[in-house]
């Protein structure tokens, strides 16, 4: 997977899909050749780019490298100060107080598989055989700094994973400003550039521009990946779509601030960068010390957005996620939330169980208000004891009558938050991310735990493990509700302070890394005010997240599609609520609730304990249509066929590995007089099978090539249809 060509100084990364080719040139200068479809080798010679373009473009201080200059050339990790007046890979400062950094190959090395990033999470393989790893040392001998590049490329996967590791090899201290994960340089401008942008309950918001010269910016300076916007970039021709066309994908495996850069020079070059946004960021790197950046995956794709996703779900869900749930069928939960908010006792508790149970829930989930007088949002975050004025007989009560009515038993958690009024602040006032002796913004009522301190990590560790080791507890949903403000830790030295934002990242990733292996058989669900903080990195250590607090079938259309170009539905969790709906006042069949909310991890937010309801037979089937169902939607091939941004109506598919069966979903979001029919082409088939769809047994090759007629009898607003296919002899 992995050749090196001595003589012309070329790596080339390749498998049967794509290729990735860098050469060393003279002078020690690695430069990127070429990513994308799988070629057998790249013959072409590099000629120095010396032509007038670079009259103010300096020459490179090696004299015998005349007209050479780094401001052309498509580099893997360009530095600072050498002439490459485009956007840096890295800034480091040295004792003198000067930052000019040349880096150039010393050496590299091939190893089998995958290693694993220290205090990070990543994607990983099983086996060595699954992928190859290059690690290529740059140094700048002067400074007496090494970075390792590191590139891994899957066997049989369009992804190559690119990492930087920071050795300080002199005997001063090195600040770094700056560290990006990778660079990837094009020698072309003619992209569309997809992102995700969003708000709370308006999450990954898919946009595509053209991309046009000068700088394009997205990025979290928040604490977290945050909801305005996901830490993602594509790049596409401009004739790309679902089905057809190149995609480059870089997705960056981190849960705090990011920065990713997409920039257009005046010679229509192309440079993206991502990696940790270096805004308040500074780390003072001790002799002999190291840095670590996290993952970036690069994904290629030659078929189109699905291609692209096909390949980052696939990833996700198999060399991501790990533990008992990764390739586990995921329950059916009931939350209690939009039905009691704070005010519930276990009486109410127990009837909504039991109701749930008799429609087929398998699992009842407890959310914000059960510790310690927790009756507002104003308090009681950090004390995490039963409140036993609402529960008498503590969780033990509530989680009892799950068990013994053949259910799980789910609990809410915010671990990284602290209320003011609770006895964890009174004890400890300084336990909070805040700058001493300067006021604190609030946000939801609530401070946020220092948790790049270990002393706060251990005392809600000890917390929460006294609730986990003694309760039946399969399932915890951990929540998020604010970002970061004032960004300091009390105790931290000056010069230090900078390095918090990162160090309570990885205090988390720390939490988690010891929290999920003690407890391998709960499921543990990411939430942050819905997508505050859904990323791969959380994702690595929880294999679902709920994808916003918006659960209105019609809202969710766009919110699931845009989460769709990344994430498996395995890992999408979406819940039908009442109508009409809590967020945006909208009234909504039943149905089509459903059918949205089974385009991922179903689960009901309903007020199933009404004694007038009517519509619970059409709920219990619903349920019942969803297990029939579960595997091929949380473990099959996902088809985007209609898009909510360009039409007035919404649909994808889903399909077996094994091609022999579908499941079809279509919406109709508005409806309007003389409406023409709509015909999908339908994807993913078998083209030599046939398939019973709606009492008809049609070729799948019409079916994916002339299409199906599938609105009839849809006449009003926000209604739903699902087809089930199945092939047939």
């Amino acid at each position: 997977m992995i050749e090196f060509d001595s003589q012309k100084q070329q790596f080339h990364l390749y498998n049967d899909q794509i290729s990735y080719v860098m050469e060393v040139l003279p002078g020690g200068y690695l430069v990127h050749v070429y990513s994308g479809k799988r070629i057998r080798r790249f013959a072409q010679s590099q000629p120095y780019p010396h032509d007038g373009r670079s009259s103010f473009s300096p020459n490179v201080p090696d004299k015998r490298l005349q007209g050479f200059t780094l401001d052309l050339w498509p580099q893997e990790y360009p530095g600072d100060g050498a002439g490459d007046y485009r956007e840096t890979a890295f800034e480091f400062t040295y004792a003198d107080g000067t930052n000019a950094t040349t880096l150039t190959y010393d050496h590299h090395e091939i190893v089998a598989g995958k290693p694993r990033l220290t205090g990070l999470p990543a994607t990983y393989v099983e086996a060595d055989s699954e992928a190859q790893t290059l690690n290529i040392t740059l140094k700048d001998a002067l400074r007496h700094v090494a970075v390792v590049l590191s590139y891994t490329i899957y066997a049989d996967r369009n992804v190559v994973t690119r990492t930087a590791r920071v050795d300080n090899e002199g005997d001063t201290l090195i600040r770094l400003n700056k560290v990006m994960s990778g660079c990837f340089d094009f020698t072309d401008s003619d992209y569309d550039m997809i992102q995700l942008p969003g708000a709370w309950a308006n999450e990954k918001q898919l946009r595509r521009d053209h991309l046009a010269a000068g700088i394009h910016v997205l990025d979290s300076k928040r604490g977290a990946s945050s909801v305005a916007q996901q830490p993602f970039i594509a790049l596409c021709s401009p004739n790309t779509d679902e089905f057809q066309g190149e995609v480059h994908a870089f997705h960056f495996v981190y849960s705090g601030n990011f920065r990713i850069a997409a920039e257009v020079d005046a010679f229509d070059q192309t440079r993206v960068l991502a990696g940790i946004n270096p805004y308040e960021f500074e780390w003072q790197l001790e002799p002999g010390a190291s840095f670590q950046a996290p993952e970036l995956v690069y994904v290629y794709s030659d078929k189109g957005l699905n291609g692209m996703s096909n390949t980052f779900h696939h990833l996700y869900r198999e060399r991501l996620a790990h533990g008992q749930y990764r390739d586990a069928q995921r329950p059916i939960l009931a939350n209690n939330w939009e039905t009691t908010y704070f005010n519930f006792n276990e009486d109410k508790l127990v009837d909504l169980i039991d109701n749930a149970h008799k429609l087929g829930v398998e699992l009842f989930v407890l959310d914000d208000g059960w510790f310690k007088k927790r009756n507002s949002d104003t308090t009681s975050l950090g004390d995490w004891q039963v409140d036993r004025d609402k529960l008498p007989q503590g969780l033990a009560g509530v989680a009892k009558a799950a068990v013994d009515r053949g259910m799980q038993f789910g609990l809410w958690f915010e671990p990284e938050m602290i209320s003011e009024d609770s006895d964890l602040f009174r004890a400890h006032p300084d336990w909070h991310v805040h700058v001493a002796g300067y006021p604190s913004s609030r946000g939801r009522n609530q401070l946020v735990l220092d948790f790049s301190r270990p002393e706060v990590r251990a005392e809600i560790f000890r917390q929460m493990t006294a609730i986990l080791d003694e309760l039946p507890i399969t399932y915890v949903k951990w929540d998020f509700n604010r970002n970061l403000t004032e960004v300091a830790s009390v105790g931290r030295a000056a010069d230090h302070q900078k390095e918090t934002a990162h160090r309570y990242i990885l205090g988390l990733y720390e939490f988690l890394e010891k929290l999920t292996a003690r407890y391998p058989q709960i499921l543990f669900e990411n939430c942050s005010g819905g997508a505050g903080r859904f990323d791969p990195a959380m994702c690595y250590y929880m294999p679902q997240s709920w994808a916003s607090d918006n659960t209105d079938a019609i809202a969710r259309l766009k919110i699931q599609y845009g989460t769709s170009l990344l994430y498996p539905a395995s890992m999408i969790c979406a819940h039908v609520s009442e109508s009409p709906n809590q967020q945006v006042g909208r009234i909504t069949d039943l149905s089509t609730r459903f059918a949205t909310a089974a385009s991922g991890n179903l689960g009901i937010m309903m007020d199933l304990g009404q004694k007038d309801r009517t519509d619970l037979p059409e709920v219990a089937a619903g349920i019942k249509f969803y297990k029939a169902h579960r595997q091929l939607i949380q473990f099959g091939d996902f088809y985007r066929l209609l898009s909510p941004y360009e039409t007035n109506d919404c649909a994808w598919m889903f399909v077996s590995p094994d091609r022999k069966d579908a499941l079809l979903f279509f919406f109709q979001i508005l409806n309007s007089a003389s409406r023409p029919h709509v015909k999908l082409r339908l994807w993913g088939l078998d083209p030599a099978a046939t398939y019973e769809i709606d009492g008809l047994k049609l070729p799948g090759d019409e079916l994916m090539n002339y299409g199906l007629f599938i609105d009839a009898g849809i006449n009003h607003d926000f209604q739903a249809r699902v087809l089930s296919l199945h092939q047939v002899n």
